[in-house]
């Protein structure tokens, strides 16, 4: 197996491999939909960090990531890169060996251009590549899900009032970010990001639509939703995407958040949209237990974070 650079003249052979392995997913994830190519492959091949496997005159699989960005996720101090969901992929025949060369040679590059927090996008089913990197000292980190626009089953509850905020009532749901940035800080979360100011709230607000529950008098949940999210499927004229959600802990197990879910699906359904997708951490353990009971996981980005003091010695 010989590594190479990757550049603009492997994008072909990168684009049948990457199609491929997802075509693979979604066999397991109906919901997604087709595609013919992966654009984000152009941009990569400029950047020098990506690599490509060959065996012979055949690419076998490829790695890219996108520049190195400060305060990786926004949880650490440190510069990360990403990988992102269709910029890697290897054939299936020695498929994990494939991916332990890969990560060798593309983390080399990554460690050069001063990046220590390494992410990796992989689909949902591909065990083999999850497994080498959890080998290679990565762990779970984040998920992307969907499902089709069709209710939930789930009983109603006595109480609450669900809809749609208009505009100018969106400083409403501040109090509720600020409690979900102290659930990022407890445990096992720990994920210390900075919470926006609400003039900042209301500012990245504004395309944003917010639906909430109410109980005697007061928002005890919202759920926000875009025009798209993280991943190249995760937009489109029928899709809408999950982008933050919250439910105090005292509304929690009554039934709440299920109504509130199906009142967003009906609501978006009712205007032509049929995909509904999410992203969340893996390392929430009551928001990935509600997603993943409602949702078909289609992603598992996995994270590993190099010591900085690897920076004080001679790299080659």
């Amino acid at each position: 197996m010989i590594i190479q650079d990757f550049e603009p003249r492997h994008i072909e052979e990168a684009m049948g491999i990457a199609l491929s392995t997802y075509n693979y997913e979604r066999k397991f994830t109906q919901a997604l939909p087709e595609i013919s190519g992966i654009p984000i492959l152009k941009q990569l091949s400029e950047n020098g960090l990506g690599v490509a496997a060959f065996e012979g005159e055949k690419m076998v699989g490829f790695l890219c990531s996108v520049e190195p960005f400060e305060n990786a996720f926004r949880s650490t101090n440190v510069r990360g890169v990403f990988s992102p969901m269709g910029a890697n992929g290897a054939v299936m025949e020695n498929h994990g060996k494939i991916y332990a060369a890969l990560y060798q040679a593309a983390a080399k590059k990554w460690v050069k251009a001063g990046a220590l927090s390494h992410s990796i996008c992989l689909y949902d089913h591909d065990e083999e590549a999850k497994q080498q990197l959890f080998r290679y000292g990565f762990g779970m980190r984040c998920m992307d899900a969907i499902r089709p626009m069709e209710p939930i089953d789930c009983a109603s509850c006595d109480g609450y009032e669900f809809f749609e905020l208009p505009k100018e009532d969106f400083a409403y749901v501040y109090p509720l970010h600020l409690a979900l940035h102290e659930h990022y800080c407890s445990s096992p979360f720990f994920m210390n990001r900075e919470p926006a100011t609400q003039e900042e709230f209301l500012t990245f607000s504004e395309k944003e639509r917010y639906f909430v529950a109410k109980k005697d008098g007061e928002l005890c949940a919202y759920m926000e939703v875009s025009d798209e999210g993280e991943t190249f499927v995760a937009s489109g004229g029928v899709y809408r995407h999950i982008t933050g959600a919250y439910c105090l802990p005292e509304h929690r197990g009554r039934g709440a958040y299920q109504n509130l879910l199906n009142f967003v699906i009906n609501t978006l359904k009712a205007e032509g949209y049929t995909i509904l997708g999410v992203d969340f951490e893996s390392i929430n353990p009551a928001g990935s237990g509600f997603w993943l009971k409602y949702f078909i996981a289609y992603t598992n980005s996995v994270v590993r974070r190099i010591d900085e003091w690897i920076l004080t010695e001679k790299l080659l």
